[in-house]
């Protein structure tokens, strides 16, 4: 029996991340993982950084670390728009954990609300590359 598909579009700042179509998707949003299958209801949503998941009708299962952005699922379709969408062996562990350093030591400093926002978002950023980078097993090779 052939398994119910639905079409999705993941768009990163840079450019189409992903174009085709899918059996199922799990997005990190603001309440958790949301699951899509085919034909699921119209909704839309916020993103957060997290990894997200979908399967092709291959059955390959795709990971890929996700920044903010929105989701929006109507007639079959599921667009992801996203600041950022990277592949887990596109991740440079070593520059995300520099990044992580980064924002934890502009968190300590005393700034404005707004920069200790884009510090804290900086943050969530490098944690889940990190994340996503050692699920996969692309470990660090300097440690």
């Amino acid at each position: 029996m052939e398994q119910a598909v639905f079409a999705l579009d993941i768009l990163a700042a840079e450019g189409p991340f992903f174009r085709g179509e899918c059996i199922s998707a799990a997005v990190p949003t603001t309440d958790g993982s949301y699951g899509v299958l085919a034909h699921h209801a119209n909704a839309i949503g916020a993103i957060v950084p997290g990894e997200l998941t979908f399967r092709t009708p291959d059955g390959i299962l795709h990971r890929a670390a996700v920044s903010s952005g929105l989701i929006k699922v109507e007639d079959n379709h599921v667009l992801l728009l996203v600041d950022s969408a990277e592949h887990p062996e596109d991740i440079d562990a070593n520059r995300a954990r520099r990044a992580k350093e980064r924002a934890e030591e502009e968190l300590l400093q005393k700034k404005s609300m707004a920069e200790y926002r884009m510090a804290e978002a900086s943050l969530a950023r490098a944690m889940n590359r990190l994340k996503i980078s050692y699920a996969a097993g692309h470990n660090l090779k300097d440690e």
